[in-house]
């Protein structure tokens, strides 16, 4: 999935929001009768199924479009044994103007699914969203799943928890690496490919030999070019390359003065010099970079999740040459570095982004036992893999799910129901997930096992670091900060395709990082600085705290 709108109030007036809120619109901000009425006024549990709860759901996002519940195996189950029924609120691909308009006419969904962080705090701090903290004991799946720590992080500054995560996790995932053409790199003998220098020598063998092969893909926007910067220092993901903003001591420091981020575009500018890499990988589409990969038309893929189109190509590609496909290999890096503190990816314990239950809701409780319920082993069993007796039937003693036959001999069935259902994963449990899948994986022998999940168990879910002490750093959109970050984020995606793709030297690299950080620092770059080290400060008090 990609993250969608982020900016949602940006254009909406806090004084617009406040007299409507005052207005008694959206069920709102300081309305008393309206607290009390959504409270909870009994230590009654609402169990599912025993009566129809119905709540309408908006995704803000403008690419989301949610399906419709109810015509797919997994949800027509839960609609029908639950008595769960979801209404949908489309944001018509304007997000941000959709939300705005549903606020100011009073007319809030029951639910919103959205990123974390400034915009939910402007929903919160109006008084239109309801806390969570009464049913936590009450419907535990949350509490124990995600734990005291990710909780912690997530509470808004009255102390109150409002999100309920998506994704989140207490144990590495991701897939961020190095994807490599088996084929072309067995012809060329499977050389050394640990080292930066070992990297270089062979795309350029590869330029020489496969004409017709790109040797080093960066994908869309050359995001690869990012996860390579962990090949230059240990305990370095590309997660500091997005902030803007690196770790020094307890400070956050200036990227573009970064002497790790600086090597990087040196060597990433070589490579484009030297045709070595992408010369389109500002300019070309997604679309693009998919039929390259899985028509074997590149020799390494770097990228946030290589294995994605790295899967087909690797199915597309044996099916017609058993010794073709692709193989992953451990994170580059120079060699005086610990190969054990390389992390090309990153994770996060608070996962994706989060659902908030609005005070329009006639029965918040309810909703959020729905989400409980959702989130535990029950919920995510059902919606990855359909209802009991399709592809597993029965659990084991841990609670895991027992795939049958059907699960490996129906492939093309199950991926269809599982492909039906994601723009549902609301309340995506990885921890939950990931170990039923790779418990079911270990009983397999290798011909059979996931791509994905195998070279996840091999290579990248040991070379992705816990950054979530970095989450929600960014400050609101319309806020004297979040101005100057906008500011200073177009002169970093300036920089960066420039340094890569238009300069003769590794002089002119370094010139070019040097305007930008004067014009960085021009725009109140400091200042930006110093507001994300105060965030992040507060995250690993949070952190210890809950410890």
């Amino acid at each position: 999935m990609k993250k969608g709108e982020k900016n949602l109030l940006s254009g909406l007036s806090v004084t617009l929001i406040i007299v409507m809120a005052l207005m008694g619109c959206s069920g709102s901000g300081g309305n008393t009768a309206s607290q009390e009425k959504n409270s909870p006024v009994s230590g009654d549990t609402f169990v599912l199924g025993e009566k129809p709860l119905e709540f309408s759901f908006y995704g803000h996002y403008d690419w989301y479009t949610m399906p419709d519940w109810g015509k797919d195996a997994a949800t027509k189950w839960i609609k029908e044994n639950k008595k769960i029924d979801v209404v949908p609120i489309s944001s018509g691909g304007v997000a941000k103007n959709k939300l705005s308009t549903m606020i100011v006419a009073g007319e809030l969904p029951d639910v919103i699914w959205m990123d974390r962080g400034a915009d939910v705090e402007k929903l919160r701090s109006e008084g239109m969203l309801v806390p969570f903290d009464d049913y936590l004991n009450k419907y535990p799946n949350l509490k124990k799943w995600a734990g005291e720590s990710t909780l912690e992080l997530l509470r808004s500054p009255d102390g109150k928890l409002y999100q309920f995560p998506n994704w989140y996790t207490t144990q590495p995932n991701g897939n961020a690496g190095y994807l490599v053409n088996k084929k072309i790199y067995e012809e060329l003998g499977s050389p050394s490919l640990e080292t930066p220098e070992d990297l270089y020598v062979y795309l350029k063998q590869v330029k020489s030999k496969y004409p017709d092969v790109v040797p080093l893909e960066v994908g869309q926007t050359a995001a690869g070019v990012d996860i390579m910067v962990s090949a230059f220092a240990e305990n370095r993901p590309h997660t500091f390359n997005s902030m803007i903003a690196v770790p020094q001591g307890d400070e956050l420091v200036s990227l573009f003065t970064d002497p790790v981020y600086r090597e990087l575009l040196q060597y990433m500018s070589r490579l484009y010099r030297e045709k070595l890499v992408t010369q389109d990988a500002f300019t070309q589409k997604l679309e693009q970079v998919e039929q390259k990969v899985i028509n074997g038309k590149v020799a390494i893929y770097v990228a946030s999740s290589p294995t994605e189109f790295g899967s087909k190509g690797n199915n597309l590609l044996k099916a017609q040459d058993p010794d073709a496909g692709y193989i992953m290999v451990w994170p580059v890096h120079k060699a005086e570095l610990d190969r054990n503190k390389i992390f090309p990816g990153d994770y996060k314990q608070l996962g994706w982004n989060v659902s908030v239950i609005t005070k329009s809701a006639k029965d918040p409780e309810a909703i959020f036992a729905f989400l409980d319920w959702f989130t535990g082993p029950d919920g995510q069993r059902t919606i990855m893999w359909g209802p009991e007796g399709l592809y597993w039937d029965g659990t084991d003693e841990e609670d895991m799910p027992l795939f049958t036959d059907k699960f490996t001999s129906d492939a093309k069935g199950r991926d269809e129901l599982m492909n039906a259902t994601v723009n549902f994963q609301w309340n995506g449990n990885t921890v939950y997930v990931d170990n039923s899948k790779m418990k079911f994986e270990s009983t397999l022998p290798p011909e059979k096992r996931n791509f994905e999940t195998y070279w996840q168990s091999e290579i990248t879910w040991k070379t992705q670091m816990n950054t979530t002490e970095f989450a929600n750093l960014d400050p609101a959109s319309d806020s004297e900060e979040g101005i100057i970050a906008q500011r200073v984020f177009e002169i970093y995606e300036q920089v960066r395709a420039k340094a890569i793709s238009s300069t003769t030297s590794d002089q002119e690299v370094l010139s070019l990082l040097d305007k930008a950080e004067a014009d960085a620092q021009k725009s109140g770059y400091d200042k930006l600085l110093k507001y994300k080290t105060a965030r992040w400060q507060e995250n690993k008090a949070k952190m210890a705290a809950a410890k």
